[in-house]
């Protein structure tokens, strides 16, 4: 006799090829609407489900978990960051977190070099003014920027998506530095022609522009807080594509409006899409909406990841992109 097929929760919509194939494997309920699900719809889920396929605008705590069902045994995150979720709790419940770790390192990275360059080139000012018809002509001192040839780019961690900034930054001609951990195996540092600096505080001081790509844990919430924001140079530029809470948003407002910081790129913000609205008023600031992962591609890749995490769990497996505590 077959198999039940699992019962699979998704959180919200996914590319139709993705949702497509969940059908075809599972017993998936989908979110039609695509709106976040409240706490109370995601404690239902959580009390039915087998597997549930969260996003990072989920928050999976501690009083969510103490609600699940017996039988949910597998969170399988859409998504490389797991910061929402409190995963030790979960381990503790006999429910594995699994997450897609790998798949938006290129255009995330994409997405930093272009906020570097826009921010640097002064592209956002431009469109406005071509967009508002207040073009006049070309003129020698007219919206100039800076070159980034040349210059110092620090990179504040360097995995996957940190090591495809400093690949893409060489073939702009920048210098790359970065501050990890751990620094990297020398092969790789000397294939990305970078320099470790063990010191944040040293390395910070002396780069131009400054590019996020951290995780948000305990120990880098606030990396980038007042004090550290201060030893950068008046006219660095910080970039930030990874995780809003490793910035001192407040700090970072004060300074840029009082023009000690050169500018800014940000792709994520501290709280979410509760975006400070005195950054909106700067000149020198690009906002985005958390788009740094979104391809069609990506996107779709990061599903597929989904479906082999849950389709290897539902053959008795370690799924392969299983998250493990102490190891974030």
């Amino acid at each position: 006799m077959a198999r039940k097929p699992l019962s699979v929760v998704v959180t919200r919509r996914l590319p139709e090829a993705v949702e497509t194939r969940m059908r075809e494997l599972f017993d998936v309920e989908l979110n039609e609407t695509d709106v976040p699900m409240s706490r109370d719809a995601l404690a239902d889920a959580m009390r039915r489900a087998d597997v549930l396929v969260p996003t990072l605008t989920d928050q999976i705590d501690q009083g969510l978990l103490a609600q699940a069902g017996a039988q949910l045994k597998l969170i399988a995150n859409y998504g490389a960051g797991v910061d929402h979720i409190d995963v030790q709790t979960a381990r503790q419940r006999g429910i594995l977190v699994s997450n897609t770790p790998g798949v938006s390192a290129d255009d995330t990275a994409d997405m930093a070099l272009a906020l570097i360059i826009s921010v640097a080139r002064k592209l956002p000012e431009g469109i406005r003014q071509m967009a508002a018809n207040e073009w006049t002509g070309w003129s020698p001192s007219n919206m100039l920027g800076t070159r980034i040839a040349g210059k110092r780019l620090g990179i504040l961690g360097m995995g996957r998506i940190g090591q495809a900034v400093a690949r893409r930054a060489a073939v702009f001609g920048m210098q790359v530095h970065y501050h990890n951990r751990k620094p990297l195996h020398p092969d790789i540092e000397a294939e990305l022609g970078a320099t470790y600096w063990e010191s944040l505080d040293q390395m910070v001081s002396r780069v131009d522009v400054l590019s996020i790509n951290a995780p948000h844990t305990p120990s880098t919430f606030h990396l980038m807080n007042a004090r550290r924001l201060r030893l950068m140079k008046p006219e660095a530029v910080i970039i930030n594509t990874s995780r809003g809470e490793v910035i001192d948003e407040n700090a970072l407002t004060r300074m840029l409006r009082a023009g000690e910081l050169g500018g800014a790129g940000l792709d994520v913000f501290e709280h979410g899409h509760e975006v400070n609205p005195r950054l909106r008023e700067l000149p020198n600031v690009v906002l985005l909406p958390h788009m740094g992962s979104a391809t069609v591609e990506g996107r779709i890749e990061m599903g597929e990841k989904v479906i082999i995490n849950i389709k290897t769990f539902d053959d008795g497996h370690r799924p392969p992109d299983q998250v493990v505590p102490g190891m974030l």
